[in-house]
This record gives structure tokens, C-alpha cells and sequence, in this order.
């Protein structure tokens, strides 16, 4: 007979929008034991396995956290409240937390009024894009700044169950409410502030009934999606406005495009060993994958640069997910000759662009290794190539574009966009110096062949200052530039072969270059003067910094606006990334550029 021994959930704290799956284990017929589904439609010897999933509601209303969504909340702000901020947002669970997230919370009224004074209504839209739709909380009278929550809080759970029947009362007031009858279930915004039940039961087929007894099991209370305050689009011009929201819903200008790149932190590295600090929860592949969906969805970019993007995550999720948001999709996934894991968890680069403003002309595929195997049979003498290839087979690719604009009505415009991501090892500075000047050389050939302005996104693992960034920023690196002191295969010299001729500049620089106005004298104060680049781009509990460019050639672009910058306030005094809000390590940039006359030549 089938039997049921033991059921459990990977976390028990089920959110908004991301899928429970169990983990059932039974006893077969035969007596052996296993985890396989054995659905109604298949079973087994005469029996199949019958789910049921619940929702207990009670008398008693919860609102949640913003901060901590885990915790109950005990007040709430009542300027939110008055400014039509989504309501989730105006929670907490105390005084304290109230507090440490004043100088982040208050950011929300600044924008909320400013929207009203600027813009109208559609603020609100802006502000909602990140969030779900319905909370589940409904507003509340209240007086003051801030309010106690009570019993009285009103959760307001919207549309009618799935399955709307009661199923049973229990002591107290609860009620259940049949919502599911598949082995998986997605908690959805009339979830809010109740528990889940989840059981399993072997059927007989035949009759019906149930065999064995009923294994369940509950969850704590389901908790919203919790969502990072939305950044806005900062004109470098130095004009204090949100950038304005085409028909589309993209915050653009006529004749401009953006371009976002972003390291979303492949799932194979996203351990609890590497991130202790983030919730077991948040760091599920389950939960990441629709944060960061919505995140960039979110910021309406016309092409996206995404790096650490596994292969049967691309394919099984971004691909079809932005194909439905209207992008087209390529992708390069990391060779894979010193890479011993499975297959699926290869990452790679992917670049997606809107097919209703481009169109793929071309697509080039570099991989660092081909390049280091010529460049050891080249130079590097036989009795060391072993050792050469040691170092330099990494894996790293580049994904490069050409796509041609469907925006600009009097003359055929091609741009060239770089995705990658050099070699993370600290130790490897001449390897991922080498992988740039690579890229570069690539692109060189290109910008030979066809007057073409370029883009080049992607994670460097490279600091402002070191090597790889002079290279790329000045187009040169200086000879007494301490990371050429790390050269054991010789592949660096002479350093004067270390050039190129792209006109190439930091699209973040322009924060320090041009304007004035109150938000570009905030964006400085988060830029290094010294490089002027990001103070950050990546943030760990053991490493803070820029890591992450978008370069652009500066004789043919120029630069309308930027992505805000975050700054560590944003992130809470008490968290790195990634965190239930952020579901990277890296943040994400992004650029809004427009194309330069060009003069004849």
C-alpha cells in the first residue's frame, strides 16, 4: 500500500507570489521509499496521492512588518496614510523600527509630495510598480503621525477563495478555507496575515477513500513580497524633475534609450554559507527569481545586460518571462572545460532588448578560453603551457550585440552593446586585465568595420583605480601601475601594448561632470571623488564597492540621465545584500543615452 511518512517545507515562511513546494516522502507498495508525485492520473498499484491546501483565517487581523516582514505590526504612519503610499509600506512592528528606518521612510513622503506638486497621479503608478497589487491591508483612520494596530486593524482579503467553500470551524472563530488542491501552491495577496495548512493522503483509486492516516503540516503567517523603495532616473542636466513616463510606461525621452546591467547572483552561489545574513527564505531561488523579475521589469529598460544568469534559469524563466514583457532574448553561457558541476547551474551573460525599438543585426560570442589557447600557443613556451592554461582557462565569456533602432526615423542607426563578467579571483589580477584588453581588441575590430556608437555593460571584478578600469576609462594603463607586478606568464608585456583606441568614458562619471541641483549634489555624495565612480555597486558583509561599469563611447552618445544610486542608509544599518528586499549582492545600473550628431568625416 501507498503510504505517506513525512512532509515538510523547505522555509516556513510562505510570501506572496512564491510557489510552496513540500517535500513529501512516502513508502511504496513494493516497500521502497521515495519522493516522486504519483498524481491521480498515474497511480500507483491502485493508489495515488491526494493534496489539499488551506487557508486559516480567524477573527483576529494581522498587519505585517515593512521593515521585518516576519514580525507583526504595532503602528503605522499616518503620513503615508495621507500621502497614498501603498499601504504595506506604512507598518511596523515598533517604536524602534519606526525609528532606525526614519532617514529611508522619509524619502517616501519627500517623493509622495513632490508628486502631487509635479506630476499628478502619476507618481502613484511609479511608486506601485515594484510592489504587489493588493496588499491585502486596507487603510486605516488614524490620527497623528504614527497609530497603534490592534485587534482593529482591518486585512482586507479581496476576491473570493478558489475553493470558497468552509471547510471546518475551529475553536475561536478559525475557519479554514479549501484554496488548492495541487501539490504546490502560490500564496497570493488574500493570503496575507494567515497561516497555510498543507496535507497529504493516500487514496484508494478505486473507492476514493483515503488510506493511512493524514500527514500535515502548517506554515507561520504569509507575509507580502517585501519590495525595495523604487529608484528614479536622475537627469545629469541637473534639473530637479522624475523622469517622465512614456505611453509604455517607460521613463524616457524622445530619440533616447536605456540600458541596464545587472548581476543578479546566480542561484548556484546565492549559499547560506556565503550570505548568513540573508533569511533562508529570501535567498530562495523560488523567492529571488520573482523579487528580481519585478525589479526589472520594474525599471522599463530598452536593453538589459544581465550577467550570473544560469542556463535553465535563462531558459526555463527570463527567456519566456521577458518575452511576455515584450524583450527579445540572447545569451552566452561560460564554457565550461575546468567547470565540474552540473551542467544547468552554468551562469552566463544574457542580454535582452525590446523588439518594438531594436532589431538584432549581429551577434559576436567571445570566449576567454579560445583566446588562451591561442595566446599560450603563440607565446608561451611548451614546457609552461600546462601551467599558462592553469591560469587562464577561467571560463568567462563576453555576449556582444549589434542591434539597430526602430526609434530613429531618418537614417539607419546601429549601436554595439558588450555584456560580461571577468574572472572574480582577487589573486587573478593580470587574468582579468587580460580579459578586458581581450574584449577591448574585440571591439576595436567592430568599431573598424562600421561607425558605430558602443556600450559596454557588465561585472569587471575590478575596482575604480585598478588596472582593468584605467584600461577601460583612459584607454591605457600607466607602466608603473602596481597590478602589472602580477604577471607570472609574462602576458602583460610590454605594458604598452595595453591600449585602445574607443573613445570610451563612465556613464556614472557623468554624476561628477555636469549640473547642478538638490538630486545631483545627493548622487555625488555617493560617488568617490577621486574616481568618480559609485562608492559602491556591491555589498557584503565582507566586501563593499564599485565592481560593476556602463561605458559608452563619448564621441558618438551622451549621457540624459542615470539610474539613482544607493547609498548604505538604503540598504538598513542592519543588512547587506543580498536581503529580502535586494536579491543580488550587486545593485543594478542603468543609463538613459541619446546619439550625437554626427559631422561628416
Amino acid at each position: 500500500m501507498l503510504s505517506v511518512l513525512r512532509v515538510h517545507l523547505p522555509s516556513d515562511i510562505p510570501i506572496v507570489g512564491c510557489e510552496l513546494t513540500p517535500y513529501v516522502l512516502l513508502r511504496r507498495p513494493d516497500g521502497s521509499i521515495g519522493t516522486d508525485d504519483v498524481p491521480e492520473s498515474a497511480p500507483l498499484d491502485g493508489f495515488y496521492l491526494r493534496y489539499k491546501w488551506y487557508r486559516i483565517q480567524s477573527d483576529r487581523r494581522v498587519a505585517v512588518c515593512s521593515i521585518h516582514p516576519s514580525e507583526q505590526a504595532t503602528l503605522q504612519c499616518m503620513g503615508c496614510v495621507k500621502a497614498k503610499i501603498p499601504v504595506a509600506k506604512s507598518y511596523h512592528c515598533s517604536p524602534r523600527c519606526f525609528s532606525d528606518a526614519w532617514q529611508h521612510h522619509r524619502v517616501l513622503h519627500d517623493r509622495a509630495a513632490s508628486a502631487v506638486n509635479e506630476n499628478g497621479a502619476e507618481e502613484e503608478e511609479l511608486f506601485g510598480r515594484f510592489n504587489n497589487a493588493g496588499s491585502g491591508v486596507a487603510n486605516t483612520t488614524l490620527s497623528g503621525s504614527t497609530s497603534s494596530i490592534g485587534q482593529s486593524a482591518n486585512l482586507n482579503n479581496g476576491s473570493a477563495p478558489v475553493y470558497p467553500a468552509v471547510i471546518t470551524e475551529k475553536n475561536g472563530g478559525e475557519t479554514w478555507f479549501e484554496v488548492g488542491r495541487s501539490k504546490t501552491y502560490t500564496p497570493t495577496a488574500d493570503d496575507i496575515g494567515h497561516v497555510l495548512k498543507f496535507e497529504c493522503v493516500a487514496v484508494d483509486a478505486e473507492s476514493k477513500l483515503p488510506v493511512g492516516h493524514v500527514s500535515t503540516i502548517t506554515t507561520s503567517r504569509v507575509i507580502p513580497a517585501p519590495s525595495p523603495t523604487p529608484r528614479r532616473l536622475v537627469p545629469v542636466s541637473g534639473v530637479d524633475v522624475m523622469g517622465h513616463l512614456d505611453s509604455d510606461g517607460r521613463i524616457s525621452s524622445a530619440g533616447t534609450f536605456t540600458v541596464l546591467s545587472y548581476n543578479i547572483l546566480s542561484d548556484a552561489y546565492a549559499t547560506s554559507e556565503s550570505y548568513s545574513y540573508c533569511p533562508t527564505w529570501a535567498l530562495s531561488w523560488q523567492y529571488r527569481r520573482q523579487n528580481l523579475l519585478r525589479e526589472i521589469v520594474g525599471y522599463r529598460a530598452d536593453i538589459l545586460c544581465l550577467q550570473e544568469v544560469q542556463s535553465d534559469h535563462y531558459e526555463e524563466f527570463f527567456a519566456p518571462e521577458l518575452d511576455k514583457h515584450g524583450y527579445q532574448a540572447l545569451y552566452k553561457k561560460k564554457t565550461a572545460e575546468v567547470y565540474n558541476g552540473s551542467p544547468y547551474s552554468i551562469d552566463g551573460c544574457a542580454t535582452f532588448f525590446r523588439r518594438d525599438r531594436f532589431s538584432h543585426v549581429k551577434k559576436y560570442e567571445v570566449e576567454f578560453n579560445k583566446a588562451a589557447q591561442s595566446l599560450t600557443d603563440a607565446v608561451v613556451p611548451s614546457a609552461q603551457k600546462k601551467t599558462a592554461l592553469n591560469r587562464l582557462l577561467k571560463d568567462n565569456v563576453a555576449l556582444i550585440v549589434v542591434l539597430e533602432a526602430k526609434f530613429i526615423a531618418d537614417k539607419r542607426q546601429l549601436f554595439c552593446v558588450a555584456n560580461t563578467h571577468v574572472n572574480v579571483h582577487p589573486d587573478l589580477k593580470d587574468v582579468k586585465l587580460w580579459q578586458v584588453h581581450t574584449l577591448l581588441k574585440g571591439l576595436e575590430k567592430i568599431a573598424v568595420s562600421a561607425d558605430i556608437p558602443m556600450i559596454v555593460c557588465g561585472d569587471f571584478n575590478s575596482i575604480p583605480g585598478s588596472a582593468p578600469h584605467a584600461l577601460l576609462a583612459m584607454g591605457k594603463v600607466d607602466p608603473m601601475h602596481p597590478d602589472l607586478a602580477v604577471d607570472p606568464l609574462g602576458i602583460l608585456r610590454p605594458a604598452s601594448k595595453l591600449t585602445h583606441q574607443l573613445p570610451l568614458v563612465s556613464a556614472y562619471s557623468s554624476f561628477a561632470r555636469m549640473g547642478v541641483g538638490i538630486a545631483l549634489e545627493q548622487q555625488r555624495r555617493r560617488m568617490d571623488p577621486t574616481t568618480n565612480e559609485p562608492l559602491f555597486t556591491n555589498c557584503t558583509r565582507d566586501f563593499i564597492g564599485t565592481l560593476d561599469y556602463i561605458f559608452y563611447t563619448a564621441d558618438s552618445l551622451t549621457v540624459e540621465s542615470l539610474l539613482e544610486l544607493l547609498d548604505e542608509e538604503s540598504l538598513r544599518k542592519e543588512t547587506a545584500l543580498p536581503s529580502p528586499e535586494w536579491s543580488s549582492d550587486h545593485i543594478a545600473l542603468l543609463a538613459e543615452f541619446r546619439c550625437k550628431p554626427r559631422t561628416r568625416r
